[in-house]
């Protein structure tokens, strides 16, 4: 089939724009990791069948098809008109057509939460602590609440010592349980750094009244240090919501820009042809499977602000959350408006009838195509540990040369 053909300054004047846009980038994950623009979104051209209707809901979206050369882009057009997309077109010359034109190009996935999460640092000066300064609080059994705000699969390989699971959208909802002592400190940790410092800064916005500190670099920068890990770990944090949570995570929503709407709205946002909405249940899987809105995809709200180039590839879309008990939803919604994201929360609607059942994963791709992050797993070489972190920490100023963001932080 014959391509139309698009510019990167025409890519670049959609994302600036704000216009929808699915830049994707048709290699395997790990050669996606080793360098691509900014919001660009990896669909490897094998995954074509599996992925799009479920990542790319309208099948007129604009989408703009690269490679780095491995001529992949017209077959994977093919796949896409075989599915009844009519809108694509290609990136011409590809991934050095980028380059040449002089723009960023960022390694790693879930590249721009992460350029997100360490420009949030900078602006708000999120307060951390160093692993040492942790594991001496421990030592000495100070009055401490460590949370760990990964996925539990990934506290459970594993987490710093006497540590509770509470992931990411959780920790409003249940920082009162964890740490009902005003006076205790709350440390929050991931395994690098962008969740503990969303994780931490999300509690600071509502209001808690505790010291709140990220564990600086999280399991990384705590191997770095040589200090042990626990494996097997299975505390969770049960809900135990921090003084006027609902109020407070409405007015954190509020001021990002977020707004509420009913389902009448939602139906209207829906029947809008024109643009893409995405629908997701913030909830934990548990929750979800008990009883969830029909149309609803489930992504809890913590993995959902760090994979949202996963959750989400059209930049430029809408999104809307559910949450029966909003706190979530509220806080999910505030970080990703400040992604400059159009974002909304339904409110309501859990007094009708739900579907129920389980959530439907996408399947996992073939492990050799996989990159593997740095901060996964308990066999990683301290050199790529140190890699990584000194690439994070590099992330705000390649977004100043990058320019596109439209970041905003509270």
């Amino acid at each position: 089939m014959t391509l139309p053909f698009v510019t990167p300054q025409d890519i670049r004047t959609a994302l600036l724009l704000r216009e929808e846009i699915a830049l994707l980038d048709l290699r395997h994950e790990a050669a996606f990791a080793a360098g691509h623009p900014l919001f660009a979104a990896n669909m490897a051209a094998d995954r074509i069948a599996i992925e799009a209707t479920i990542r790319l809901p309208r099948k007129n979206v604009p989408i703009v098809l690269y490679d780095a050369g491995e001529r992949l882009v017209e077959p994977a057009a093919e796949r896409f008109a075989d599915l009844g997309y009519g809108n694509i077109s290609a990136l011409g010359g590809g991934l050095q057509a980028w380059r040449a034109a002089g723009y960023e190009v960022f390694q790693d996935v879930n590249s721009y939460a992460k350029a997100f999460g360490e420009l949030v640092e900078s602006r708000r000066h999120t307060p951390s602590l160093t692993a040492d300064e942790v594991a001496a609080l421990i030592a000495d059994k100070a009055n401490v609440a460590i949370l760990d705000v990964r996925r539990f699969d990934e506290y459970a390989t594993m987490n710093i010592p006497g540590s509770v699971s509470v992931p990411g959208a959780e920790l409003v909802l249940r920082a009162g349980r964890a740490a009902p002592d005003p006076d205790t400190t709350i440390i929050v940790n991931c395994a690098g750094r962008t969740r503990s410092i969303i994780g931490t800064q999300s509690l600071i916005n509502a209001g808690v009244t505790n010291k709140v500190r990220a564990l600086r670099n999280g399991t990384i920068g705590w191997t770095l240090a040589k200090h042990g890990l626990e494996r097997g770990a299975d505390r969770r944090g049960g809900i135990g919501a921090v003084d006027g949570a609902r109020d407070k995570a409405r007015d954190v929503a509020y001021r990002a820009g977020v707004r509420h709407i009913g389902q009448r709205e939602a139906a209207a946002l829906a029947a809008q042809g024109g643009r893409t909405l995405y629908r997701f249940d913030v909830r934990p899987e548990e929750e979800y499977t008990a009883g969830h809105l029909k149309g609803f995809r489930h992504y809890p709200g913590g993995q959902l602000v760090q994979e949202i180039d996963m959750a989400a590839p059209v930049r430029g879309a809408r999104i809307l959350l559910s949450d029966d008990k909003s706190v979530r939803a509220d806080m999910t919604a505030s970080w990703l408006a400040q992604m400059a994201w159009e974002v909304y929360v339904l409110d309501g609607g859990y007094d009708g009838a739900l579907e129920v059942g389980p959530p439907q994963p996408l399947s996992k791709p073939d492990p050799s195509h996989r990159y593997r992050r740095p901060y996964e797993g308990i066999d990683v070489a301290r050199e790529a540990m140190q890699a990584y972190l000194d690439w994070e920490y590099g992330l705000v100023e390649q977004l100043r040369r990058d320019a596109t963001h439209g970041f905003s932080v509270i």
